[in-house]
């Protein structure tokens, strides 16, 4: 299956660049709720993923030096970011997909110039794999 049919486009996807400063991520993070999201290069390159504990851990790392008051004056680009998540090409496949989104709460998708067009949720392809379950399960009888 196509993984398009599962994309959530980049318009309507929260994402921030590597230059948005830490106060303009956390507020983002919050209005959206979302516990982690993309960010961006100045090409639209997909650029990484920040979580809210990169956040926290480099607020604690700062031994004070960095607090919510002054993060507008802190960068994105200088938050070490503890975990890799890979992008897909938006020709992969379901089970690149599938094995991504054990780790991942959101699978990124790129083009095939690695521009960030958006992202598929785990949710999505949850549902998906319980369809598929529920047919094989259906086909048995």
């Amino acid at each position: 299956m196509n993984i398009a049919f599962f994309l959530l486009p980049k318009q309507e996807v929260a994402c921030v660049t590597l230059d948005s400063t830490l106060r303009q991520t956390l507020e983002r993070m919050e209005h959206h709720r979302y516990t982690a999201i993309p960010i961006l290069n100045r090409n639209g390159e997909y650029a990484g993923t920040v979580t809210e504990g990169d956040l926290l851990w480099y607020l604690k790392d700062s031994d004070g030096k960095v607090t919510f008051e002054n993060a507008s004056k802190y960068q994105l680009k200088d938050v070490p970011l503890r975990m890799n998540n890979k992008p897909v090409s938006i020709e992969a496949d379901m089970e690149d997909l599938i094995n991504l989104a054990k780790i991942q709460n959101f699978v990124p998708v790129v083009d095939d110039m690695n521009r960030f067009i958006g992202i598929v949720r785990r949710s999505q392809i949850i549902e998906y794999c319980e369809k598929f379950v529920s047919r094989q399960s259906q086909e048995s009888l």
